[in-house]
Order: C-alpha cells, then structure tokens, then sequence
C-alpha cells in the first residue's frame, strides 16, 4: 500500500477509535474521574486528536474524483440531514421511550421530564456532522474559484483570526440565530462551529493540494507538513502563553493563538503516523485502524448512539475511574459489532462491504 495513503488512512482511522473511549468518559465518568484523575486527563488530551481527524478530511477533499459546487453542495446537505438523524436517535428516541436518565436532562438546567422544546434543543445540536456539512459547502466554493494552494492555507489563518470577533454574533430571530450559531455560536447547542474548526480542513486542502504540485512526492509533502505543523505550533503556542485564557481555555471556541497552536499540533500528529507508516511494519493495531478508516461516517453514528443508549441503562455520569476504564473496552466492543452488523446489511442490501481504500484520489472522506 503506498505509504502517504497508508498514513492518512491510520491517522483517520486512530482519530476514529478515540471517540469511544473519549464519549464513554464524557457520558459516563463522574465529575472527579473526568477532571481529577490520571484517566480523565489522558482521554481529554486525546480529545485533541479532533483536529487530525478534520486535516484528514481536508486533504482527502483534494482526491475526490469529482470536486463540482454542485456535488460539494450536495453532500453537504446529506451530512447535515445524517447528523441530525443520528441526533434524532441517540436523544429523542430515549427520551420519547421515557428511557432517558433524568440526571441527564438536569445536565442542560432542565426539569424531567423533556418538553418539546427541549427535545427540539438536543434535536439541534450541532456536532462533527453539521461542520462537516458546512465545511463541504465552503470546500466546494473555495475549490470552485480558485486552485491555487496558498488560498486555502490564507483563508484558514483568516479564519483563525476572525473568529474571536465575530463568536456569538446573532440578530434576534429565531431561526436566523441558530445558522449563525452553527457557523460562529458561543453557545453549546452547537460543539463544533465553521469558525474555527473548518481552518483545520482548509489547512488539510492546502496539503492536498501541495502533494499535487510537488509531482505527488510523498516525503516532501510531509517534511513540508511537519516543517509548516512547527511553526504553527510555536506562534500558537507563543500566544497562548502570554494570555491562556483568551487563546485556549475553551477547547469548543478557541481564540487565533489556540486555532493555530492546535493546527501545528494536528500536523505534526499526521506526519507522525506517516513516519510510523515508514519505520512499523504492518500489524494488527495498523489493521484495526485501517478497516476504522473508510467506516468514519456510520462508526461515528454507531459509537455515539450505542454510547447514549448505553447511558439509558447505567446512568448518566456515575462510574468511578476504574468502572470508566471498564466500560471502555465493553463499549468498543458493542460498537464494533454493530458497525459489523452494519456492514453485513449495507452489503446485502446496499453498495456492498466497504474495504479500506487503496487509492486515495477514490475517496471523499465526509466526516
């Protein structure tokens, strides 16, 4: 398999497998696990992989056999109606079942049981699958009126630098305000905002597109990657330092510094599963990673919604450390089978068994 392909296919893929063990502490850690023990603190730092997984997108976007503003539009509108679907499974079907722990609707300050309108909040929660779709939207524009690589790299530091100004901005109508909210919001109805999170997409398009001009040389692509992914991280982090709070201390809406910290941090990430993919012969954690890869999208549906399902059952927040470590594996384990399930039915019934791409220009990756 070639190596570059093999890279961005385990860096996806890792970035994947963490989200079981991330959301199994979120949903069901206590509140010391999560903030106070050794375990809490590795899985909140493994959080941070969100940006590899989104520069991985990016530079995938730039193999997509077809790249028109229309199919770019498209799929947009297809990932959004699949992130509110699976936000339609994983809360509102528990909660119309009556399943649903009332700690967790407490969480949000409300009194159980849900009302309409707070199912139609957690209905709307913007998540990995909203920036995806409007990433897409941005993607296809950007793509469509200019393919020179530097654009994309300008526009994400433009991105970056914007978006502290423009964070919470709103109009006062109803509706209006939550595409706003989706594209900028302060707010956690939505986790993951167009600004700044498509930045790191658009720094992923810029290496998409610099491995096109450089004849398709792997190990330049990469020395340039870790070379551009240390100069982020510096500046970044040069920022951070001097006012913490303003640039990082909320991982959902960083400020410039923090955006760019995490770019650098993402690169460097991603060039480091490049150099594993070049000194590691194959294995079975490659394997696993590898087959996670092309299974983004449904893995990413399955792990949430068996996760919130699970939560129906042994409560929301309540195990301690050790039962979280516990529950872990269990949980990759449920998911995993399902997603084997999944894959079972969609090759029965659908476009067949997916395997893990062989040529990166025949894959979009879309979440």
């Amino acid at each position: 398999m070639n190596k570059r392909i093999q890279a961005i296919d385990l860096a996806r893929g890792a970035s994947t497998s963490m989200l079981v063990v991330i959301h199994t502490l979120w949903m069901y850690g206590d509140q010391h696990t999560q903030a106070s023990t050794l375990l809490g603190s590795i899985v909140h730092l493994m959080g941070k992989g969100t940006g590899m997984f989104l520069i991985t997108m990016g530079f995938s976007f730039t193999f997509s056999r077809n790249q028109s503003l229309k199919l770019s539009f498209r799929r947009g509108f297809i990932l959004l109606a699949v992130g509110y679907g699976m936000n339609f499974l994983k809360f509102i079907v528990p909660t119309v079942a009556g399943v649903m722990p009332d700690n967790f609707i407490k969480a949000y300050g409300w009194t159980p049981p849900a009302t309409f309108e707070n199912m139609l909040y957690m209905l709307s929660t913007g998540d990995i699958l909203q920036l995806a779709g409007l990433s897409l939207f941005l993607m296809g524009v950007v793509n469509h009126f200019s393919k020179n690589k530097y654009v994309p790299l300008v526009l994400a530091i433009i991105v970056a630098a914007i978006a502290p100004f423009v964070r919470g901005v709103r109009v006062g109508v109803q509706g209006v305000d939550y595409v706003l909210d989706l594209l900028w919001g302060v707010h956690y109805n939505v986790y993951f905002t167009l600004f700044p999170w498509v930045a790191f997409i658009l720094a992923g398009i810029f290496f998409g597109r610099l491995y096109q001009d450089v004849g398709r040389d792997i190990g330049l692509t990469f020395k340039r990657m870790w070379q551009y992914g240390l100069v982020f991280l510096v500046v970044g982090g040069a920022l951070c330092l001097y006012d913490f709070k303003y640039h990082f201390a909320d991982f959902f809406h960083l400020g410039f510094g923090g955006t760019l910290y995490l770019i650098g941090f993402s690169l460097l990430l991603t060039w480091f599963a490049h150099w594993l993919s070049t000194v590691v012969k194959p294995n079975k954690v490659f394997d696993f990673f590898l087959y996670l890869s092309p299974r983004v999208t449904s893995f990413y549906i399955i792990q949430w919604v068996m996760v919130c399902w699970g939560m129906c059952i042994v409560g929301f927040q309540r195990f301690n450390a050790s039962e979280v470590l516990i529950t872990m594996p269990i949980m990759m384990a449920i998911c995993l089978g399902v997603q084997w399930l999944w894959d079972r039915v969609k090759g029965r019934f659908g476009k067949g068994k997916p395997k893990a791409p062989k040529k990166q220009e025949k894959e979009l990756v879309t979440a």
